[in-house]
């Protein structure tokens, strides 16, 4: 299926969709997927779900922060992130399908922090960064928690953001949410040459489990 860019003003300056579309009359949902604060739309998992998932009837939309159509190399404060990403979501909804937020990184952050107000039908964090590389005590688990949207965590097995056994417990109690490894894989999911899996197999572990997760909140 063909691409299309959309642009969009928000109070932060014109962000842009990229759209990967289901086949028409396939469309199940819209997973709106935000990039991280060291790179844009084109990260590997972003392009691999973007590439899989239209054909299973998930349309993508691939969403750059004003920050970042504007060219500049630090990203926008957490508030100006969120307010970008809210002001995004009428477009992200038009096409009148349920719609789950998204995200590597910084973005898996802004949708976990706006999920609930936005009425995602669940939240993906990609590379979630639990924490600080090095700073453990630096965490950022409550924003993952408190999302109230069910989640998928899809994680690098040597992520210096958070390993996986990093995460708090899941459950009623704790915050519910669903975890995946991506083994050997590191914040961007790559993988040493020498580790086992290659990088084509890290990358169908992570649409494998989102296909699956996504199948699973649409019946």
């Amino acid at each position: 299926m063909s691409t299309r860019t959309e642009s969009v003003g928000t109070p932060a300056g014109e962000a842009r969709i990229t759209w990967h579309p289901a086949p028409a009359g396939r469309a199940r949902l819209v997973l709106a997927l935000g990039h991280g604060a060291g790179g844009g739309i084109e990260a590997r998992d972003l392009q691999a779900l973007a590439a899989a998932l239209p054909a299973l009837g998930t349309t993508v939309a691939l969403v750059e922060q004003p920050w970042r159509v504007a060219g500049k190399k630090v990203a926008a404060a957490p508030k100006v992130l969120d307010a970008g990403w809210q002001a995004l979501w009428p477009a992200l909804a038009e096409p009148g399908l349920p719609v789950v937020a998204g995200g590597r990184s910084a973005g898996a952050r802004v949708a976990c922090r706006t999920a609930a107000g936005l009425g995602a039908a669940g939240v993906l964090a990609l590379a979630f960064p639990l924490h600080p590389p090095g700073r453990p005590e630096k965490s950022r688990a409550q924003e993952l928690l408190g999302a109230g949207r069910p989640a998928l965590v899809v994680q690098g097995g040597r992520d210096a953001f958070g390993r996986p056994e990093e995460f708090p417990e899941r459950g009623a109690r704790a915050g519910s949410y669903e975890l995946v490894e991506v083994a050997y894989g590191d914040h961007g999911f790559a993988v040493p040459k020498k580790a086992g899996p290659t990088q084509e197999e890290a990358l169908e572990v992570i649409t494998g489990a989102v296909a699956e997760w996504l199948g699973r909140l649409a019946v």
